[in-house]
């Protein structure tokens, strides 16, 4: 008699700790004596001609430290289900009808798709052609609902705050304002967190529309109390207030909008308004490579083992989340749609507004 036999994809950007769920599902489907499937490059392998390959368990040594995803993922073609600025697409028929009879031919019981917002609502309407499906939330930018925490998030804060670290001292040394830009499309978690762990003096978030006078107040009160640089930390998302979003390149319709450029445009109005040297440094991929932070990787061990048991409970058209102290199952409808952004009136901004952070905005 054949074993049971699930697969897994990783979809949508790279991000520390994909290799690590990976692991865990492998490790988890094999004590139950299912095989596991690995599709390649994300949802595009499940199209013809379908590009998979068997996951040994005993080959998954040392995938719990490393960084990218075994399997390659893509975050954008034919099954772009966000474009433009979150702009929401089906999928068309053709498509899922065809991913859905090379599941069947695959003989799986489930897949296991691994991803954000977009990967997960492709996964969504995979469930709802009729793919028995199980979603892991992943995100460096934490900005998915319905879970506590998305992996990699940590993993990419931790690469913002060394960041920081060693800005400061060059900073200091030459009375500069250094001006940091991080990922974080829509919602500023890693901005906000990395900030107030980074020590920074300025933080720029999608949520709070900033103006350049503000900011130069605070740059002035800091050089009146003898501190006479500073550190900006800008998420490639914020605007000044009435601005719009920075994009890189024109829109691709299967794809979507690449945002970045803020931070320079952000250094050279500073440099021209006070006066000061003023330097940019763009963070943008470094937060995405190298392996995840103990946090993450054991996170991801929770989530890719948790997946294996829903696909055993037959728990199929939801997402694992964190809500500590435990995981859970949640439906994919509660996970996506509307992102979860940073509560301006919540803790953490509150934290940095009492620490003398300023937002830009007042």
């Amino acid at each position: 008699m054949a074993a049971e036999r699930i697969g897994i994809l990783t979809g949508g950007g790279d991000c520390p700790g994909l290799n690590a769920v990976i692991r865990a599902v492998v490790k988890s489907a094999t004590r139950l004596g299912w095989e596991t499937l690995g599709i390649h490059g994300g949802f595009e392998g499940l199209l013809d001609p379908i590009t998979f390959r068997k996951l040994d368990h005993r080959e998954m040594g040392g995938l719990l430290t490393a960084g990218g995803t075994v399997l390659g993922t893509s975050n954008r073609g034919r099954f772009a289900a966000k474009t433009g600025h979150g702009e929401q697409r089906s999928i068309p028929t053709d498509i899922l009808d065809e991913a859905k009879r090379n599941c069947e031919l695959l003989g799986l019981r489930a897949l296991i798709c691994v991803g954000g917002d977009g990967s997960l609502t492709i996964a969504q309407q995979l469930f709802e052609h009729g793919i028995p499906v199980v979603g892991v939330p992943k995100t460096i930018d934490n900005d998915l609902e319905a879970t506590v925490m998305t992996f990699g998030f940590d993993s990419a804060v931790a690469c913002a705050t060394d960041a920081l670290d060693r800005l400061h001292t060059t900073a200091a040394s030459h009375n500069r304002v250094m001006v940091l830009e991080v990922m974080g499309r829509y919602a500023g978690w890693i901005a906000a967190h990395a900030g107030i762990a980074g020590g920074g003096d300025i933080i720029l978030i999608p949520e709070i529309e900033f103006n350049y006078d503000a900011i130069c107040h605070k740059i002035a009160e800091r050089e009146a109390m003898g501190r006479q640089f500073t550190l900006v930390v800008v998420a490639e998302g914020a605007k000044p207030k009435g601005g719009v979003f920075v994009t890189q390149g024109a829109n691709e319709s299967n794809r979507e909008a690449r945002l970045g450029g803020i931070g320079a445009i952000v250094a050279a109005e500073l440099g021209r308004r006070t006066g000061k040297e003023t330097r940019v440094v763009v963070l943008g991929h470094l937060q995405r490579g190298g392996g995840p932070t103990t946090f993450d990787r054991l996170l991801c061990t929770r989530f890719g083992a948790r997946a294996v048991k829903m696909v055993q409970e037959g728990k199929f058209g939801y997402m694992v989340a964190l809500r500590p102290p435990d995981t859970t199952a949640v439906p994919l409808t509660e996970a996506i749609g509307h992102l979860r952004t940073v509560p301006i009136d919540g803790d953490i901004v509150q934290t940095a507004r009492m620490l003398g952070i300023s937002f830009g905005d007042e």
